[in-house]
């Protein structure tokens, strides 16, 4: 996952909105969004060359979703595989039996994976949603307050151009009565570059800062594959929809995923 933006109660009838994109080489294998064969109770799209993912539900309220901290100085190649994370808290695995233990475990273990930014929690119908974002190159931690947020490549807090101007268009789209699919689709359809000025510098080349600075990413053998919208209401309902993109940028699939959480 490249970028995301989220939307936490800030729409009287959708208490969470997320907005995101993944951006990967085309040449590695994917699974579409969908129910997991092998643990029914996940929805999300699956890398088939590591296992994992790199956003998803599950039936029993818990969300989570990755993007990767751009620092090629600080790559270790042979480190797990991020999409692990968000796996295990929607898997529920034993280090992930809550929030408070899965953040004690990152934490001791932020040094087996490459940077990343990742957000995770849950929803139930008595706390509405409550969401944390984990940093491990800052080892950061933070509770998520009612807000708008986009989060990209580096931490919560940093104003890249393209994050700024997701947040800016979310902000928009919610205030329609009814948040509009084709709307959001269309922000996260953005391929508007920054200018020079405002690039920030993770220590790639130029062209590939300047080529990453749009919020859909296009290229050949690397760019945003598909676009994903979850919707959260009031009643215990969520919404997904995906679409996914081939190597010229046009849109190939489009699916939409409807159903209630356990209880609800």
């Amino acid at each position: 996952m490249c970028i995301l933006f989220l939307a936490l109660n800030q729409h009287p009838d959708y208490p969470l909105v997320i907005a995101a994109n993944r951006d990967e080489f085309f040449a590695r294998p994917t699974a579409s969004s969908g129910f997991w064969a092998d643990t029914p109770s996940v929805l999300a799209g699956r890398d088939l060359q590591a296992g994992g993912t790199w956003m998803g539900l599950n039936t029993g309220g818990r969300i989570a979703a990755l993007t990767n901290i751009r620092a090629p100085q600080s790559v270790v190649a042979d480190r797990q595989s991020r999409g692990k994370l968000v796996t295990d808290y929607l898997r529920q695995v034993p280090h992930a039996e809550s929030s408070k233990t899965y953040q004690a475990w990152l934490a001791r273990h932020k040094q087996d994976f490459n940077g990343y930014n990742l957000v995770f929690g849950h929803y139930t119908k008595e706390q509405g949603v409550r969401l944390h974002v984990y940093n491990n190159h800052q080892n950061r931690h933070e509770a998520l307050k009612d807000g708008i947020y986009g989060l990209s490549n580096a931490d919560i807090d940093s104003p890249w151009p393209k994050t700024t101007r997701g947040i800016n268009a979310l902000a928009e789209a919610l205030t329609d009565e009814a948040p509009d699919d084709e709307r959001l689709f269309t922000l996260l359809k953005d391929t508007q570059q920054a200018d020079d000025a405002l690039l920030p510098d993770t220590g790639i080349p130029r062209d590939w800062e300047k080529r990453l600075s749009a919020i859909f990413v296009e290229g050949e053998d690397y760019g945003t594959r598909s676009s994903t919208l979850l919707f959260i209401d009031n009643k215990g309902g969520f919404r997904w929809a995906e679409r996914t993109f081939d190597q010229q940028g046009q849109a190939v699939k489009t699916l939409e995923i409807h159903s209630h959480f356990q209880g609800c």
